[in-house]
């Protein structure tokens, strides 16, 4: 779970205004930090199963929501992909 300051950082770089929080952008931001941390998280606790179940969940709606950005606007999927190191 990211908490305020953190989220504040994440959304910095992506934000499309200055109260954008629910953009697809900024959804992938979030998204793609807390699965970095989640993934951290399972390297140390291989057994949690719960956590596991999350971090597959949070991926695959994340893949939704770059699937529904490369559909409806390419050009701002691209440079999404490269500002988040996606590749």
């Amino acid at each position: 779970m990211l908490t305020k300051d953190d989220k504040v950082k994440v959304l910095k770089d992506v934000q499309l205004h200055e109260k954008d929080t629910g953009s697809a952008e900024a959804q992938v931001a979030i998204f793609s930090e807390e699965i970095v941390r989640l993934a951290k998280h399972l390297k140390k606790h291989q057994k949690d199963n719960s956590s596991r179940l999350g971090l597959l969940k949070m991926v695959a709606k994340r893949k939704r929501l770059l699937d529904f950005l490369k559909r409806e606007a390419p050009k701002r999927h691209i440079a999404l992909i490269k500002k988040l190191g996606l590749d």
